[in-house]
């Protein structure tokens, strides 16, 4: 499915605002569903190590159609798949990536970093729902 820019726009405007309230400087990354960019949005005062966090976790969410702390979930060395981690250019298995969904579908994958994992969840989630 094709990822519009209204989609994409309004994941990212909703998971800024959240942050905004939260008092946390984030960047935001929105993928289309093939995993290109599609927007992104680097707060101002938002570490700068943390833009490929972002992009990182959107990827991670985009590759397994799940939310990217799941997939971290196969990334420990008990889960006996532990070299995963540095499959397709490297995976981020920790919260603030996951699904943007529009009635119930696909349409998008957002990743935050800036925050703490909990913070950037909430942050990722604000704007998971178009």
């Amino acid at each position: 499915m094709e990822t519009t820019q209204k989609q994409a726009f309004q994941a990212l405007n909703q998971a800024a605002e959240k942050a905004v309230l939260m008092g946390i400087n984030a960047n935001i990354t929105i993928l289309d569903t093939a995993g290109y960019l599609k927007s992104f949005l680097r707060m101002d005062n938002a570490f700068l190590g943390s833009i490929d966090i972002a992009i990182g976790k959107a990827k991670t969410a985009m590759l397994f159609r799940m939310n990217s702390e799941a997939v971290g979930e196969f990334l420990s060395p008990d889960a006996h798949t532990y070299g995963m981690v540095n499959t397709s250019g490297g995976l981020v298995g920790f919260k603030g990536g996951m699904p943007v969904k529009s009635a119930g579908e696909i349409v998008a994958y957002i990743g935050v970093s800036g925050g703490s994992p909990d913070q950037d969840f909430e942050i990722a989630t604000a704007g998971s729902e178009i």
